[in-house]
């Protein structure tokens, strides 16, 4: 466990495992670096992995102000070029897509390869009331462990939750993906709600090297609950050539 400030903010980073590929980790809104805990214990082994908790999420101390996805991407690139962690796989869980896709384009030498993960925010559905509408329908079919661990995390994100939906729902991730040169695998559920398969496949083929993954019998929580097909079709994407 060790901590990064840089610009006002701090991140908290939890790192496992050694190596020359690395796979860092960005969780979505509400979340924090444990529900990668699963995730990381399989590809641990093989792979440098570091779990981050945001600005305000997990172990994060609230900033002074919420910062704009661009913003948190800078912080999480400064982290990168601080730790020189060469072969880097930037995985992004819904916000942290937004996150992780702003890195990629501000930031391109520090990103090789870039997987989006249940992509956040369908343009078609960008407002808060539809996005809660979609989150409540996915967690109709999670099991008890992942709705208990997402309550959890989201009491931990703290009262500013309405300002940091707000900072995800301004950016507009379909600006960044033309723009993003890395390798880009863009996996999803295949019974999520919120980044629905049009949207998903959208993503995919605005990337110039994108493709798509979908994980059966899974919803918007792919990596949490049951993170072994999400973790085999990371592996195999950061083996390919």
């Amino acid at each position: 466990m060790s901590t990064f400030e840089h610009a006002g903010a701090t991140l908290v980073v939890e790192e496992h495992g050694a190596g020359p590929r690395s796979i860092v980790l960005l969780h979505g809104i509400g979340m924090g670096r444990t529900v990668f805990g699963d995730l990381v214990a399989i590809l641990r082994d093989d792979y440098r992995t570091l779990a981050i908790d945001l600005p305000g999420y997990g172990a994060a101390p609230e900033p002074p102000r919420t910062p704009t996805i661009e913003r948190t991407a800078d912080l999480v690139a400064a982290l990168l070029r601080e730790r020189a962690l060469g072969d880097v796989t930037l995985v992004g869980h819904s916000m942290g897509s937004q996150v992780a896709a702003e890195v990629a384009v501000r930031h391109p030498s520090l990103v090789d390869r870039l997987v989006l993960a249940a992509p956040t925010v369908n343009a078609d559905e960008r407002s808060a009331a539809r996005q809660i509408l979609r989150l409540a329908q996915d967690l109709a079919i999670e099991s008890p462990r992942v709705v208990a661990r997402g309550a959890r995390e989201y009491l931990r994100a703290g009262p500013n939750l309405r300002r940091k939906m707000r900072a995800i729902l301004l950016h507009r991730p379909e600006l960044a993906y033309p723009r993003v040169a890395a390798p880009t695998l863009v996996l999803r559920g295949a019974l999520d709600y919120v980044s629905p398969q049009a949207w998903c496949e959208a993503v995919a083929s605005l990337l110039p090297d994108g493709r798509l993954v979908e994980i059966e019998g899974h919803g918007h929580e792919t990596m949490i609950r049951d993170a072994a097909p999400a973790a085999a079709a990371i592996r195999e994407f950061v083996e390919s050539t």
